[in-house]
């Protein structure tokens, strides 16, 4: 597969609905950038956990992820499921946040997503950061909605296992969950790397909906 290189990264954003969203999207993507530039500065938001449990696990996670980065998060307490009747507060708490940033490249989730709360949060991340290259993640999950990615990162295997014992090790909450285990992880990005031919055997796939060449 052809593959174009970006230049350096100096800060990027990620935006999920819910803690542990960026993690599995792109948990292997964010230790690749992070290790090839530890003064890659990451912004984050996640609409819903604040005050609780699952936010301190959500900034044990992207402490792991992006380990020596520069990281700041914002983790608020809409409640989970209820982001489309959240939406004035949801659009503003974006607009503040996109003023604090200056980012190269934008990941959130995909609006193609099953999730009321991912699709909303991928609107208003189009709606807000409107001149900003935006990449979509996705999130496996019981609905079975994955599409046809189009962008991909190659990565290789120990990042791989990586992003897995984070997912483990910082999510307990979710562990109970059926599908919440390496096996999936796993799958999906060993899938996405034999559609992407990856040399390493692995990928996460991100879906581009607009950018200039």
């Amino acid at each position: 597969m052809i593959e174009l290189k970006t230049g350096g990264l100096n800060e990027i954003v990620v935006v999920g609905a819910h803690c542990d969203d960026i993690a599995i999207g792109m948990g292997g993507t964010l230790l690749t950038l992070t290790q090839a530039d530890p003064d890659v500065r990451v912004r984050g938001l996640v609409l819903s956990g604040g005050g609780g449990d699952r936010e301190v696990e959500e900034r044990n996670a992207l402490a792991a992820f992006c380990s020596g980065a520069d990281v700041e998060l914002t983790v608020l307490d809409v409640p989970d499921g209820r982001a489309p009747a959240q939406w004035d507060r949801i659009k503003n708490s974006l607009r503040d946040f996109a003023r604090s940033c200056d980012a190269q490249v934008v990941f959130g989730p995909q609006r193609a997503d099953a999730h009321q709360d991912h699709r909303v949060l991928s609107e208003l991340t189009w709606n807000t950061f409107r001149d900003h290259f935006i990449l979509e993640y996705e999130i496996p999950k019981y609905d079975g909605d994955f599409g046809r990615p189009n962008v991909f990162v190659s990565l290789d295997a120990d990042i791989c296992r990586a992003k897995t014992r984070h997912l483990m090790e910082s999510f307990a909450s979710q562990r109970s969950k059926h599908w919440f285990d390496e096996e999936t992880f796993l799958g999906l990005m060993r899938l996405r790397g034999m559609e992407c031919n990856s040399k390493s055997r692995y990928a996460e796939a991100f879906y581009c909906r607009k950018m200039t060449l």
